[in-house]
């Protein structure tokens, strides 16, 4: 490139860099945690919910971080509470029930900051129907995007469900033996624990399938990697060796043998976008592109990992789980993949895709630099 172009790449770098917001989300994603918890005794609710979530539904961050503070949290905390306790409903038998409240506070939930508040309601009977319902962000930006990881333990015996979408509500009957039939109609005899319905199963797939559609910046290494002129095999090649890569770490690390630090792994994945656009402007073959992305694959997968690591899902479901949410993210890069391909091959026939190749492997580069500065520094 031209001593022109260069410094214009660099102003542009700068530029972005000093107006970019503050922080970085890998994945645009609102996340809530529930865990519902019956005994003889008395029942728990714990509702946690990401902060960023808490400014986008209520505001507050008063200096625009991106974060709340003590004292932007103590300004809002009454509204928050009431915000949950309106949207967050536990119903018996049909009828709303009555809490006594305590304990909000934020904390942190993995690499996440969370708003978290309990309530405690009295013992149901054998026989109670019981229903949650949430309607946190059911209209607004973030209906699509907002979802509610729910797990319940009726006398030790644990179900897990992720609310998202239209479908916002969970009941179940608390039945003699500790037999529970869950929304799907699923009724278990008593020597077994409860596992995953048909409706918990889909909704994994549904999980897997948002999930990368708002994880922009895995979105955007698909991008930089099929935008380069390549063959067919190429690009087959390219694309198995992504899948094999991050279905591999996904799995390790939603079972537990790979541990590292999401400000690492996220900004590893920022690193591949800068690195793939860098080959994509400066070398002129593309070669066993398929081995790089491999290995950039393993560390995407630690990334596609972190939101199941946030349920611990219990080892009898996990499998289950793991798989369909696996399946959906499969099913929306298949479909990208499909999709884009066709398209590009049309423009390599253009004579100005030399040109189109270079400005969106510069936009792409200059976009993961910024974050990679903001998740490294963040």
């Amino acid at each position: 490139m031209g001593k022109s172009i260069k410094r214009k790449i660099i102003s542009l770098l700068v530029i972005s860099l000093l107006f970019a917001p503050r922080t970085s989300l890998a994945h645009a994603f609102s996340a809530a945690f529930t865990n519902l918890t019956l005994t003889q005794n008395r029942t728990e609710l714990t509702y946690s919910i990401d902060t960023l979530s808490v400014i986008e539904g209520i505001g507050g961050d008063q200096n625009n971080d991106g974060k709340l503070n003590n004292q932007e949290f103590t300004k809002i905390k009454y509204r928050l509470q009431e915000w949950i306790e309106d949207s967050v409903v536990l119903e018996v038998n049909g009828k709303q029930q009555t809490s006594k409240v305590s304990n909000l506070k934020i904390e942190k939930k993995g690499d996440k900051e969370v708003a978290t508040i309990h309530f405690i309601y009295p013992t149901y009977a054998a026989g109670s129907t019981v229903k949650l319902l949430d309607d946190i962000f059911y209209e607004g930006r973030n209906f699509s995007s907002y979802t509610n990881l729910l797990s319940i333990d009726y006398e030790g015996q644990i179900s897990e469900a992720a609310l998202q979408g239209k479908n916002r509500d969970w009941t179940m009957l608390l039945a003699e033996n500790q037999q529970i039939q869950q929304q799907a109609g699923v009724t278990l005899p008593s020597p077994q624990r409860p596992s995953l319905s048909h409706t918990s199963w889909g909704s994994f797939l549904v999980l897997g399938m948002k999930h990368i559609l708002t994880g922009y910046d895995h979105l955007l290494f698909i991008f930089a990697l099929l935008i380069r002129k390549q063959s067919i095999k190429q690009y087959i090649t390219t694309v198995t060796a992504f899948t094999i890569a991050h279905c591999i770490t996904l799995s390790l690390a939603v079972l537990g043998f790979i541990e590292l630090p999401s400000r690492f792994v996220e900004s590893m994945i920022a690193l591949s976008i800068c690195y793939i656009a860098i080959e994509n402007i400066f070398r002129n073959k593309i070669k066993f592109r398929w081995v790089i992305t491999f290995f950039f694959g393993l560390i995407h997968g630690l990334g596609f990992a972190s939101l199941l690591k946030e349920m611990n899902l219990p080892k009898p479901d996990l499998a289950i789980a793991l798989l369909n949410f696996n399946v959906g993210i499969e099913i929306i890069q298949l479909i990208i993949v499909l999709t884009l391909v066709p398209i590009l091959f049309k423009l390599q026939t253009t004579n100005g895709y030399k040109k189109f190749i270079n400005f969106g492997s510069t936009s792409i580069f200059i976009l993961g630099t910024i974050w990679f500065f903001q998740r490294m520094l963040g």
